[in-house]
């Protein structure tokens, strides 16, 4: 189920809030909680059965017999699929329907009778308590879904279709899908240096990698507004990886990246990897990965022999894309335990602008794969 997102109330020209942000606001919030109490037609179709089941016993007995008896549990049955007011109105129905067969057989105050009304009764009370909890439960779960797509939308803004001089396309999908995040991280900024894009994996999974890709993006939005130099930025975020391994306790915690900087003036195209996969250049019918030096990872860069390579210039021909991806599209694995072959799928493509590179890889991999078992997160981007 989708959960509902939150609109801003926007100031109109005069000043005035459009009520009409509200309006939708409320119309999500409804069509979440419909979606989350929907019953299956079995679920809505079971309190018939019964009640034509009853009625066919009770023609198929001795008139001396009443089977009212089996329609006892009806108010719980439709508990499932109505909420408590009707539950109540079930359950006034079913003990007079019940009176009805025992007048029929000439046994309305007989003690048994009287107690199966009893029964009827309390089911009714069982059964409003079960909708009313169930409404409730419903209630939490949307609004539950609600901060995760906030929460989501908050850490990872949706990819601009342009940013810079750059055209751009993104595909995150969080092997957990009702989480909205996972551990993989990107995000596209436009700053005074240029155009700077982030792309990592995150070590380990759970929450914990939820609070280290929301404090990377963090220290990488304002960073990447305030440092020159690419190289400087790559190690502003090492830095960072590192205090909050320090201070978790966690010394195995890294961050695999790639960083980019695009100049919309001169259209250079600078890249950083910190332990990443190496991004592809891919054009039609053809895909060839960037070759770069490979540093640590954010978060062990301390641990290096020397001093951090430069940031690499990357040339990008006229009609191809450069591809960003992480190890949840390499390591998707079929039914037999095959890889996703991603170079030789991405060679079969005849058009290959960021748009068309995303939705194919969209799909496919999770034709390949079925199920996804980790994060997955591309960035496809082309000189606007």
């Amino acid at each position: 189920m989708p959960a509902p997102t939150v609109s801003p109330v926007r100031a109109a020209p005069g000043g005035e809030p459009r009520p009409q942000h509200g309006r939708e606001a409320t119309a999500r919030w409804e069509a979440a909680m419909a979606e989350a109490l929907r019953t299956p037609l079995w679920a809505r179709l079971l309190p018939v059965l019964l009640l034509v089941a009853d009625l066919a016993l009770e023609e198929s007995v001795p008139r001396s017999v009443a089977a009212g008896f089996l329609l006892t549990v009806l108010p719980v049955v439709v508990a499932f699929s109505v909420g408590p007011a009707v539950v109540a109105g079930a359950t006034v129905l079913t003990v007079g329907l019940q009176a009805l067969l025992a007048l029929r057989s000439g046994h309305l105050y007989e003690q048994h009778h009287l107690w199966t009304y009893l029964a009827t009764a309390l089911s009714g009370v069982m059964g409003a308590g079960l909708s009313t909890q169930r409404r409730r439960q419903a209630r939490a779960l949307v609004r539950m879904r609600a901060v995760v797509d906030t929460l989501q939308h908050t850490v990872l803004h949706p990819v601009p279709a342009r940013a810079g001089g750059l055209r751009a396309a993104g595909l995150y999908r969080p092997a957990e899908a009702d989480v909205g995040i996972g551990g993989d991280l990107y995000d596209v900024s436009e700053t005074r240096h240029g155009t700077r894009i982030l792309l990592g994996d995150v070590r380990g999974k759970g929450l914990e990698a939820v609070r280290t890709v929301a404090d990377v993006i963090g220290a990488f939005r304002i960073a990447a507004h305030e440092t020159a130099d690419l190289g400087e930025l790559a190690a502003q975020l090492d830095r960072q990886v590192r205090r909050a391994a320090e201070q978790r306790g966690d010394g195995e915690l890294f961050v695999t990246a790639v960083l980019l900087q695009h100049d919309p003036e001169t259209g250079r195209l600078d890249l950083v990897n910190r332990g990443h996969l190496a991004p592809l250049v891919v054009g039609p019918g053809t895909v060839a990965a960037v070759r770069c030096p490979e540093d640590l990872p954010l978060g062990l860069g301390h641990l290096a022999a020397g001093p951090a390579a430069p940031p690499t210039a990357v040339p990008l021909p006229p009609g191809h894309s450069l591809l960003l991806h992480t190890d949840g599209v390499t390591e998707a694995r079929d039914r037999d335990g095959a890889f996703y072959p991603l170079a030789a799928r991405l060679g079969t493509l005849p058009i290959t602008d960021p748009d068309t590179l995303v939705a194919f890889l969209d799909q496919d991999v999770r034709r390949h794969a079925g199920v996804l078992g980790d994060d997955l997160a591309v960035l496809a981007l082309r000189a606007a």
